[in-house]
């Protein structure tokens, strides 16, 4: 990828999903990665751990997926009896694996405190504190615009969100799709979610989510058999 290329990256949202979930399945599910298109599919329309829910065919997924290896953010493998995909962003973008992390469930999640993010982060990435997950966004928001003397600089790959009325905390959203869009709702929320009462919540998720990732493992499982029924 050129650099010009990559300053100028935005991504739809379809494109947003399905990198996302490439990216969520390589750290939870290693045994089941890469991805066939079947699997990713079903891992885009997950209805746990996603913001929104989404109901994308096939044709939208592999359409998304022909942009992104364009865009050397995916890369396909053909030597399997089906073909799979795999993400590059660590790689496009010099990424550690707390900004993956975190990178990851902006892009599944949506705009997020430092308190949920931490506690959805359990099984990408262990934060010891809020604190760990706010230097990894401010190390992601404080990154150098490109430039002749840092041409291959990404520029900002987060932002902090105005606070919500009636929010004791601030949102954090991604910039892989461009400036996000700040709606402002005509009535403050009854109620402010604390740092902890976020964490508890997201725990909970976080469960929820396992159980999801145990029964796609024994799904993707019945492919590889129903495949390798088919093949022989």
């Amino acid at each position: 990828m050129t650099e010009d290329k990559l300053v100028i990256m935005v991504l739809d949202p379809v494109q947003t999903r399905v990198l996302g979930s490439l990216i969520e399945k390589e750290i939870t599910t290693p045994e089941n990665y890469p991805l066939s298109l079947n699997t990713l599919v079903n891992a885009c329309n997950q209805k746990s751990s996603r913001d929104p829910v989404m109901e994308l065919s096939e044709d939208e997924v592999r359409r998304a997926l022909r942009t992104l290896e364009d865009d050397e953010l995916v890369s396909t493998l053909h030597d399997a009896r089906v073909p799979k995909f795999e993400h590059r962003i660590r790689t496009v973008l010099n990424l550690r694996r707390d900004e993956t992390a975190v990178l990851c469930l902006l892009m599944l999640r949506g705009p997020q405190t430092a308190g949920e993010l931490r506690g959805r982060s359990e099984r990408l990435h262990t934060f010891d504190d809020i604190a760990g997950v706010q230097t990894t966004l401010e190390r992601l928001a404080g990154r150098e615009a490109a430039s002749e003397s840092a041409p291959g600089a990404t520029g900002p790959l987060t932002v902090l969100l105005p606070r919500l009325p009636g929010s004791r905390e601030a949102r954090y959203a991604h910039l892989l799709s461009g400036a996000p869009e700040v709606s402002i709702p005509s009535t403050p929320p009854v109620t402010a979610r604390t740092s902890a009462d976020a964490e508890r919540i997201a725990l909970l998720e976080q469960k929820i989510e396992t159980l999801s990732s145990a029964l796609e493992a024994l799904q993707a499982r019945v492919e590889d058999l129903e495949t390798s029924g088919n093949a022989g």
